[in-house]
């Protein structure tokens, strides 16, 4: 029997590192969706809505696939904190971040158009930063170019220097929770190489 075909419906950098670190064979197609935040809705609902959005346009291009659709943001006082749109506003998300804790929120959605199913599940980390100075701040923004990270921050670059602690999933605050969605990709004959 053929291995269906994974197709990642994103372009993000880290997300392709993830699934090629843990060994995957897997083709890499942007979904070309807008993302959506409605009012009212909580931040689980609001990453699986974008996952599904991303794995829906992505299927219907290539229906004999697996499509795997993600969306991840950063949850703060009640408040979503997506990417931001330019430095400035980079700066203040992790100043409000600054020595305190907050939610990372990842949507993740299989999808197979052909055979006729859908998959989902959501995953949240709680991430606490150090308290660090504005000067050390803009320090760490310069190194790691923000503008496409949820939160402003990258935790794939991140030794110590940022993040004092994570509970959870460390891949879910990348931008994938590998050790949710590999058992559900394993239940959909979808594996990594040996």
């Amino acid at each position: 029997m053929n291995r269906p075909v994974l197709i990642l419906a994103s372009s993000s950098p880290r997300r392709r590192d993830l699934l090629s670190e843990w060994r995957f064979d897997f083709e890499a197609v942007p979904a070309e969706v807008e993302e959506v935040a409605p009012r009212g809705m909580d931040p689980a609902e609001i990453v699986l809505l974008n996952a599904r959005l991303k794995s829906r346009a992505v299927s219907a291009q290539r229906p004999d696939a697996v499509v795997l659709g993600v969306d991840t943001l950063v949850a703060f006082d009640g408040h979503v904190l997506g990417k931001p749109c330019d430095m400035p506003e980079a700066e203040r998300m992790l100043e409000r971040l600054n020595g305190r804790s907050h939610q990372v929120f990842s949507g993740v959605v299989l999808r197979s158009e052909t055979a006729g199913w859908e998959d989902s599940f959501a995953s949240v980390s709680t991430v606490t930063f150090h308290s660090l100075d504005a000067g050390a701040r803009r320090r760490y923004l310069d190194r790691i170019q923000p503008l496409d990270k949820a939160g402003a921050y990258a935790a794939q670059e991140e030794s110590t220097e940022l993040i004092a602690a994570i509970s959870g999933l460390r891949t879910n605050v990348i931008g994938m929770p590998m050790e949710d969605l590999v058992p559900r990709l394993a239940s959909r004959g979808v594996f990594p190489n040996p």
